[in-house]
């Protein structure tokens, strides 16, 4: 296994850890921390699939336009699902920092159903990757 898909299939674990951190919030009807680390998710997912691409960003805004670029431009993530990364990463800097922002429980749920569906659809395109280049 090449260094790059074990760090993709790291991040992709750490994903779904993630979103099992957001199970744990939204049971106890915390929304603004369930929403940050549903956001941070997609953030993993997305950094899961640079990393078969030996790519990377120190801003998000930076993952996100890398993952626009190789994976969404050259459709290996459809791009209904894929505009799930900016929103989520919109929604988690309005519920961080802004100072009237109180997400709410339809808003979060909808958001979970979106990423986890993002994820989905980026193991998915990873194991396509891993398929083509001939790894397991």
């Amino acid at each position: 296994m090449s260094p790059q898909l074990e760090i993709a299939r790291h991040r992709v674990a750490v994903a779904h850890d993630t979103i099992q951190e957001a199970d744990v919030l939204i049971a106890a009807r915390r929304w603004r921390g369930a929403l940050n680390r549903l956001y941070y998710a997609a953030f993993y997912a997305a950094r899961a699939m640079l990393a078969m691409r030996d790519l990377d960003s120190a801003r998000h805004s930076g993952v996100i336009a890398l993952f626009q670029q190789h994976f969404v431009k050259t459709n290996l993530v459809p791009s209904q699902v894929a505009r799930t990364l900016p929103r989520a990463f919109e929604s988690r800097q309005t519920s961080d920092y802004a100072d009237a922002a109180d997400p709410d429980e339809a808003g979060v749920l909808d958001l979970r159903t979106e990423v986890v569906a993002f994820v989905a659809a980026c193991e998915r395109a990873l194991d396509q990757l891993t398929a083509t280049s001939g790894e397991s």
